[in-house]
């Protein structure tokens, strides 16, 4: 009998309803306001895996009916400088949504950009104030990444009630707003990281397992309970001996695919949703204009 291989998480079709979703919202409610929702994204200097992702955003905002208020820096820009562009985009009403991409060069400080933006146009959910929101329970902007995986959850209805949930790192960008959430969902949740001791028996516990860690391939076959729901948040570009590169999760994908029940892939899970949730930010705040 062949081995049972789990059902995949599909974010690239989940992602493409909700363009679909919002494309009518936005349809709706331009009459009332009066204009198209508006996203700003500011990259600074040139790395390369920034420029891709700044440019998918961009495509995606464009298929939707976003405009786009982007703009592209030198590496040298200031801090003040890019403060001052901040300001004026946080009083400019044709701008909903702005994001600084990340990483920034090393002179800047993100953290102090962060927290120039108007928290009503933060999209990607991160200034402290959408934070304390989320550990409220208040509604408010939500961190992308996290509430991507939880709607994917919700999508194929994946109950959390009373369930274990393992959460592999703890940055701010992902492991902490992702516990929140989990939380909020009443899963019992752990979250485990590069200092945990015997990472396995912790994972092994987990019914639903999120990796976000940043290191390719961590999580193995004999590190998941059978029958889990394994979220692979990674994103990592590796180079075989040939020279060839390509992108890989923090799942070890081939051996947990005999395991788990459900599985993201790497491209194609996550990585989507993380854009699609943008949209949906920006759209949300252009929504309490009406």
């Amino acid at each position: 009998m062949d081995a049972k291989i789990a059902q995949l998480l599909d974010g690239k079709t989940l992602a493409e309803k909700i363009h679909s979703e919002l494309q009518q919202r936005i349809q709706e409610l331009h009459p009332k306001i009066g204009r198209s929702p508006g996203l700003a994204v500011l990259m600074v200097g040139d790395n390369p895996a920034s420029a891709a992702y700044v440019r998918n955003k961009e495509r995606a905002c464009q298929k939707v009916g976003i405009a786009s208020f982007g703009q592209h820096f030198a590496s040298e820009t200031t801090q003040a400088e890019l403060e001052q562009v901040i300001q004026s985009l946080n009083q400019d009403d044709r701008v909903d949504g702005i994001l600084v991409q990340l990483p920034l060069p090393d002179h800047l400080n993100a953290i102090a950009l962060l927290h120039q933006i108007d928290p009503n146009k933060d999209a990607d959910g991160l200034h402290s104030v959408n934070l304390g929101r989320l550990v409220r329970g208040e509604l408010g902007l939500r961190s992308c990444t996290p509430a991507g995986v939880m709607r994917l959850l919700e999508e194929y209805e994946i109950n959390l009630k009373g369930k274990q949930a393992v959460v592999v790192g703890r940055s701010i960008l992902v492991g902490k707003p992702m516990a929140l959430m989990l939380l909020e969902a009443d899963a019992t949740v752990t979250i485990a990281h590069s200092r945990s001791h015997d990472l396995a028996a912790i994972t092994r516990n987990a019914d639903i397992l999120i990796a976000a860690v940043g290191r390719p391939n961590l999580i193995t076959g004999d590190m998941v309970k059978p029958g889990a729901i394994v979220v692979d948040v990674g994103m990592n570009r590796i180079t075989d001996d040939a020279g060839n590169s390509r992108l890989v999760g923090d799942v070890n994908f081939d051996e947990v695919k005999s395991v788990a029940e459900f599985l993201t892939p790497v491209p194609g899970g996550v990585g989507p949703m993380t854009v699609a949730i943008l949209l949906q930010n920006t759209v949300w705040s252009y929504s309490q204009k009406s």
